[in-house]
C-alpha cells in the first residue's frame, strides 16, 4: 500500500509545531486574509514565513487556505497575496472560488493549488474538469461513500484528499445560511457563527415543547471518525488523509494526530488492523471531542449521526503539562504547567517518541523552588519527578480511572 499523506490543521505557531512534531506530514494553516475559520489565530505574513522554515526543516508541507467565497469587495490585493505566499514558498494554497484558483495558478507554476470540500466534487467528470483548469488535488465532498472514493480515484489520475476526522457541517459541504440569517455573519466569508450547536426552544403549533424540559434541542452533526475504514482508503489510493480542527487546542492535535500516525503507520507494516484501530480509538477519545460516528462513509448518516438533544464539546482538564526539559541524574523534568494537579496523581506522559507510559507524582518543586503539593497556576514552569526518559515538547495528562 502506498504511504498517504497525513494532513493536520493549525490554528498558530504553537499548533503548526505540534502537528509536525507529532507525525503530520503537512499541515493547513489559515492566513489574515481571504480564509474560513476568522475567528482561529491565523497566521500573518510573517508569521507564514516561519511556518514554511518549520515545516521544510522538519520534512512536511505547509499548505494556505485562501478558502472564503469572495463578495467583489473582498477581492482587492488577492494577487498581492498570492504572490507574496509563492515568494514565502508555501507548498500549495486551498481555494474554494475557481476565480482564486485561475489567479494562483497564473501566478506560480510552483505552487501547487487544491481545491476546497466546498465545491462538493463527487465524481471523475466534474475532476477530469478541474484538471483541465491547473487544480492539482481536489478535497472530495465529505457526502461521498467509500464507494464513490474509490470510483472517483480509479477512474482519473489526479490526487485525492479526504477527511477522516472532525467536525463536520450540518449542511451539504458547508453551504449553510443559519450564520448569515441569525447573527449576520457569512459562514462562506469567514464569519460561521456555529448556529447549529446552540442550544434551541424547540415548541409545536400550540408552543407546547417538543424537547425533553431539561434538555434543549440542537441540530449539530456528531464528529467524524474513520478509522473503521481508514485502511480501505489507504487500499483505495487516497493520496491525503485531512483531520479538521484549525480552531482546536495543542492537545486536541497532539492526540488526535499522534493516534493517526500510529494507526497509519501500523497499517501499513501490516499489524492487525483490529486490534490498531481499537488502539487508536482508545487514544482519540482521551482528546476533547464531541460524539463520533463514520460519516458517509459506510452509509448515509440516520438520525444517530446527529446531536439533537445534546452537544457537549467534552473539554476536561486531563492535559496537565509539556515536558521542557529532563534530567537523566534527577529523573526531574521542566514541565510547563496546563491544568492543577497535586502529589499522588496517576499521569501518563505521551509524545512521538514516549509511548503512553504512566507514572504517579511525588515530587514537585514549584517555580519559587520550593516543594509542594500541588499546582495550579496555568503557564508556571515547575519541577517535577518522572522514573523514566522523557522529551521536550512531550505532553503530560491526567490517566483516567
Amino acid at each position: 500500500m502506498r504511504r498517504p499523506e497525513l494532513l493536520a490543521p493549525a490554528g498558530d505557531l504553537a499548533r503548526l509545531k505540534t502537528a509536525v512534531h507529532f507525525g503530520a506530514d503537512a499541515v493547513y494553516i489559515g492566513g489574515k486574509k481571504f480564509s474560513l475559520r476568522s475567528r482561529a489565530s491565523n497566521f500573518d505574513l510573517n508569521d507564514i514565513e516561519e511556518g514554511v522554515k518549520y515545516a521544510h526543516e522538519h520534512q512536511a508541507k505547509l499548505y494556505v487556505t485562501v478558502n472564503m467565497i469572495p463578495h467583489q469587495e473582498d477581492l482587492e490585493g488577492l494577487e498581492q497575496y498570492l504572490r507574496a505566499l509563492d515568494q514565502i514558498g508555501v507548498d500549495a494554497v486551498i481555494v474554494a472560488s475557481l476565480h482564486i484558483a485561475k489567479v494562483a495558478r497564473q501566478i506560480s507554476q510552483r505552487m501547487e493549488v487544491h481545491l476546497s470540500t466546498q465545491q462538493s466534487s463527487a465524481n471523475i467528470a466534474t475532476l477530469d474538469f478541474y484538471k483541465t483548469l491547473g487544480i492539482d488535488r481536489v478535497v472530495l465532498a465529505r457526502e461521498c461513500s467509500l464507494e464513490d472514493i474509490e470510483l472517483i480515484v480509479n477512474g482519473q489520475t489526479m490526487p485525492v484528499e479526504v477527511f477522516i476526522h472532525g467536525g463536520m457541517c450540518v449542511n451539504v459541504s458547508g453551504r449553510c445560511t443559519l450564520s448569515n440569517y441569525m447573527t449576520l455573519r457569512d459562514a462562506n466569508r469567514g464569519g460561521c457563527a456555529q448556529s447549529c450547536r446552540w442550544k434551541y426552544f424547540c415548541l409545536d403549533e400550540s408552543d407546547k415543547p417538543l424537547h425533553d424540559e431539561n434538555t434543549l434541542f440542537s441540530m449539530s452533526s456528531k464528529d467524524l471518525n474513520a478509522t473503521i475504514v481508514l485502511s480501505d482508503l489507504i487500499r483505495i489510493g487516497v493520496a491525503s488523509l485531512k483531520i479538521e480542527g484549525r480552531m482546536k487546542s495543542e492537545y486536541y492535535l497532539a492526540t488526535v494526530v499522534g493516534a493517526y500516525r500510529r494507526l497509519i503507520d501500523d497499517l501499513l507494516l501490516g499489524k492487525d488492523e483490529n486490534e490498531s484501530v481499537e488502539k487508536c480509538n482508545l487514544e482519540l477519545a482521551k482528546a476533547e471531542n464531541r460524539e463520533t460516528f463514520g460519516g458517509f462513509f459506510l452509509n448515509k448518516p440516520l438520525a444517530e449521526g446527529h446531536l439533537y438533544d445534546k452537544n457537549g464539546t467534552g473539554i476536561t482538564q486531563e492535559f496537565l503539562a509539556t515536558v521542557v526539559s529532563y534530567d537523566h541524574e534527577s529523573q526531574m523534568a521542566t514541565i510547563e504547567v496546563r491544568n492543577h494537579f497535586s502529589k499522588e496523581w496517576l499521569c501518563e506522559v505521551f509524545g512521538p517518541k514516549t509511548d503512553h507510559i504512566r507514572f504517579t507524582v511525588t515530587d514537585i518543586i514549584n517555580s519559587d523552588n520550593v516543594v509542594t503539593e500541588r499546582v495550579f497556576k496555568p503557564m508556571e514552569v515547575v519541577k517535577i519527578k518522572i522514573p523514566f526518559e522523557v522529551h521536550p515538547e512531550d505532553f503530560i495528562r491526567k490517566v483516567r480511572i
